[in-house]
């Protein structure tokens, strides 16, 4: 497992590293002594373990690029977990239900935790939509731009927000408001970590670690709950790519991005489908 990014504050600037120094390597002053207010703290990892989740939207790398990351160039590949952490997955050959393979992943939860009468009937749903003439190789074949991966993913969740009396989303919608930004959330993170592997240490000015801080916080609460309001604003990039359905190829060629829209409410600062 790779060890966390560390942050710590000191003599006005955040350090990010993966090792705490013995001293600040902008002023220098020994660390060692530092309040217990300024203790650094681990950054939490953007990656999940897909089969230790229930009711997530999930992206990966795609299956022929196992080696890359999301590093804005390859294709990514989505799938939909079941209660039991099972994935689902649109591929050439159908649908694939997997056990292991997606233990490093993006993942974005679907249903809200109190929403019981779903959850109970979630594995139903996704079994029965797997098992659609529309994901039947013999009936329809598999098409990197039109009915791929991320086609599977967005008509199973439209079919559940139909049963729910909600309104379904367009491709572009989900795209750019449930994947982009979690996506550029982790180009950000690794861009950051191999930073920290070849030069130690990365500076920014408290003031506006913590502006960018609120701002992050505001854009990932902005976006859950109720799905039939405005869903408008920006985002930095465009979805483009193949088998990744609209997500891999280029998504700005930065890490950072802003998305603007709203899309309702939220639970606990998470954001949710439904």
């Amino acid at each position: 497992m790779d060890p966390p990014v560390i942050r710590l504050a000191h003599c006005q600037v955040q350090v990010f590293c993966l090792q705490v120094p013995g001293a600040c390597p902008s002023c220098g002053e020994d660390l060692r002594e530092r309040r217990l207010q300024e203790a650094p703290v681990s950054l939490p990892s953007p990656f999940s373990n897909a089969h230790k989740t229930s009711c997530c939207l999930l992206v990966a790398p795609a299956h022929n690029n196992t080696t890359s990351e999301f590093d804005g160039t390859s294709d990514l590949h989505t799938g939909i977990s079941n209660t039991e952490g099972v994935v689902y997955n649109y591929t050439r050959a159908g649908v694939v239900r997997e056990l292991s393979g997606w233990e490093r992943c993006v993942s974005v939860p679907l249903v809200r935790p109190d929403m019981f009468h779903l959850l109970n009937q979630w594995d139903q749903y996704l079994q029965n939509h797997s098992e659609g003439p529309s994901w039947d190789p013999t009936w329809h074949r598999f098409d990197e731009q039109h009915h791929n991966c991320l086609s599977f993913c967005l008509s199973f969740v439209n079919r559940v927000l139909a049963a729910e009396g909600r309104e379904a989303l367009s491709r572009e919608t989900f795209t750019q408001i449930f994947i982009l930004p979690r996506v550029q959330r982790v180009q950000k993170y690794l861009f950051l970590y191999k930073h920290l592997q070849t030069h130690q240490y990365y500076l920014e000015d408290r003031q506006e670690d913590r502006q960018e801080d609120r701002q992050e916080d505001r854009q990932e609460g902005d976006i859950g709950g109720h799905t039939g309001g405005d869903i408008g604003g920006q985002t930095g990039g465009d979805i483009g790519g193949h088998t990744g359905g609209d997500i891999g190829g280029q998504t700005g060629g930065q890490t950072g991005g802003q998305t603007g829209g709203q899309t309702g409410g939220q639970t606990g600062g998470q954001m949710y489908l439904m």
